[in-house]
């Protein structure tokens, strides 16, 4: 299996709409609403580079609104913690 992370600059006021547009995608696993030099990142999946190029060339850049993408290919996975555990620090779960 392939992780990827596609960093994506997108209009301000489209940045919902292409969150959840791209999170509906098949292969797409998480989309993360970000601070900083990014909007989003997208954690995606897929068996080979070639379903990699479809998900990120004729599925997520076809979406209106996103201006520049950067896609990160992983290597190895170094933790296998619970992503969403960490991103959940600091957050009442009551």
């Amino acid at each position: 299996m392939i992780t990827v992370l596609v960093l994506m600059n997108v209009d301000k006021d489209k940045v919902n709409i292409v969150a959840d547009q791209v999170a509906k995608m098949e292969g797409v696993r998480e989309v993360y609403s970000v601070a900083g030099q990014y909007d989003l990142v997208v954690l995606l999946q897929a068996e080979s580079h070639e379903g990699i190029a479809e998900i990120v060339t004729d599925k997520i850049l076809q979406v209106g609104g996103i201006n520049r993408s950067e896609t990160l290919i992983s290597f190895r996975v170094f933790s296998k913690d619970d992503r969403e555990g960490i991103f959940s620090i600091g957050m009442n779960k009551d």
